[in-house]
């Protein structure tokens, strides 16, 4: 079931008006919310959320040198350098039901795209929602994709939250979404950001702050927090060209809530663009418009930190469809070693673990590590799940993928078991920084976990990346090694959002 604040209306009294017919309240999959716009021409803009799920506290909002221009929706203009702002509960003129089918949660929102496109497949309309999980919607009744269970969620909403300013003659109820420029920026959560800003409605009866950013001064906020500032140019090059082609292509990933992305680890850790230095700077500015496609679409440009040696196949870390750019390969500076030859099996995984020369990133401090999981772990990790299953439990590896990642892993007890796959696996045992480990073990109701890198595998490592510009490569060789078969192209060379194929 969805939270409660999920389940606590606020939209607008126009969306309202549109939602209900008649004296009884029509029943809706969720609260209205006006898509985003496009993003495209070669200077996209994109809108990023800063604070999503607003409304249970008060919010204050400072600007860092300058007054803040704050426009509701019904014209009221107020400016002030420090604007505080609360949400109070107001009773609707009707009732709203609220009645959806729902698939999830999921691990990850790649997951969760992948069950709503089973689901479009079958002619349903389907989205893919964050109420706080990944879940996929649909209207209600309607029966989940073979494999993927359904529930039904229904409410009765007779209330919505309301945003308040504080003014000198009291608090003032506005209309969203509001609109706020800040001419000497916006002080918000550490650093300073240009907007301009909007506070506007979600699908849940929340609230969410949100900045429009153009794609490039985005990128300067992103890319010193995904590598790192002080990483060789062509690295930082290369990340600047995936942080834009990734922006890209995940530009629906919220649009259930009326902005493209999020601005943490659900998307890519987005901060104040203040903080890029010169070398971040010109890494942006070199690779200006460029981004990485195949088919004239921006290719799933997934990165992460360290792959111990290996890289994985997509398939590994999310259901997604084949991906010719995203092959296993193990990711050493010359040829590997005999005895190690694709698809990995545990022993082999075994024999790469104990290797670290000649691997390229092996300075990464997580190329290696060593974990413990005790019957205390494995419960908290299952949580509720935990309690039919019994005791002692048991990890055993159900399957590996061809870069020799566990993509099953079952938590055994003496009354069942329950299975984890792919992402779900880091996100339940969240000491895991990968799966490319072996478990051994090492006790009564313990084992040793031996691994290697850090996130899941796929696509470009950062490690790597750093160590193969710190020995010449360019930015065109990382990528190439990386991404096999995607292009280096302009923007302009997509094709225009509404021509594009769903992704």
């Amino acid at each position: 079931m969805a939270p409660a604040r999920a389940l606590t209306a606020l939209m607008s009294l126009a969306l309202l008006a549109a939602g209900c017919q008649g004296a009884e309240a029509e029943a809706l999959t969720r609260l209205p919310v006006p898509k985003p716009p496009a993003v495209q021409g070669q200077k996209p803009v994109l809108w990023v959320s800063l604070a999503a799920h607003l409304g249970a506290q008060p919010l204050l909002l400072e600007g860092a040198s300058a007054p803040l221009q704050l426009l509701d929706a019904q014209g009221q203009r107020f400016s002030a350098r420090r604007l505080s702002l609360r949400w109070v509960q107001q009773p609707l003129a009707k009732p709203l039901e609220i009645r959806r089918s729902v698939l999830g949660p999921f691990a990850s929102f790649e997951a969760a795209e992948q069950a709503a496109l089973a689901w479009k497949a079958l002619g349903v309309a389907a989205e893919v929602a964050h109420p706080r999980d990944w879940e996929v919607w649909a209207p209600a009744g309607m029966a989940g994709p073979k494999g993927y269970p359904d529930r039904q969620v229904q409410q009765r909403l007779t209330q919505r939250r309301v945003l308040q300013l504080n003014t000198p003659s009291g608090w003032r109820s506005l209309e969203g979404p509001v609109q706020i420029q800040a001419p000497g920026g916006l002080r918000f959560n550490g650093g300073v950001f240009a907007g301009p800003f909007r506070l506007q409605a979600d699908a849940y009866g929340s609230w969410t702050l949100v900045e429009q950013v153009p794609l490039e001064r985005y990128l300067q906020g992103v890319v010193p927090h995904e590598i790192g500032a002080g990483s060789p140019p062509a690295a930082l090059a290369a990340q600047a060209v995936l942080a834009r082609t990734w922006a890209l292509r995940n530009r629906h990933r919220f649009a259930v809530d009326g902005y493209h992305l999020c601005s943490d680890t659900q998307c890519q850790v987005y901060s104040d663009p203040r903080h890029a230095g010169s070398a971040v700077r010109q890494a942006v500015s070199r690779t200006t418009g460029q981004v990485l496609a195949q088919n004239g679409e921006p290719i799933h440009a997934v990165y992460h930190a360290s792959n111990g040696g290996v890289s994985a196949d997509e398939d590994e870390a999310w259901p997604l469809p084949e991906l010719t750019y995203l092959e296993p390969s193990l990711d050493w500076r010359s040829a590997p070693p005999q005895g190690l030859t694709l698809p990995l099996d545990r022993q082999e995984v075994a024999a790469l673990l104990a290797r670290q020369s000649g691997v390229v990133g092996a300075a990464h401090p997580l190329f290696r590590w060593r974990r413990q999981l005790d019957q205390a772990s494995l419960r908290k990790g299952l949580g509720a799940r935990a309690t039919s299953l019994g005791s002692p439990l048991k990890p055993v590896v159900l399957e590996r993928g061809p870069s020799g990642r566990v993509v099953r892993l079952a938590i055994e007890g003496p009354r069942g078991q329950v299975v984890l796959e792919r992402d779900a696996i880091r996100r339940t045992y969240r000491q895991l920084p990968s799966t490319l480990f072996v478990l051994t073990p090492s006790g009564s109701g313990s084992w040793s976990v031996v691994g290697g890198g850090f996130g899941h595998g796929a696509g470009l490592s950062q490690a790597g990346a750093i160590d193969l510009a710190a020995r010449g490569w360019t930015v065109q060789q990382i990528l190439s090694r990386y991404y096999p078969g995607a292009q280096l192209v302009p923007i302009q060379a997509l094709p225009a959002d509404g021509q594009r194929r769903a992704l």
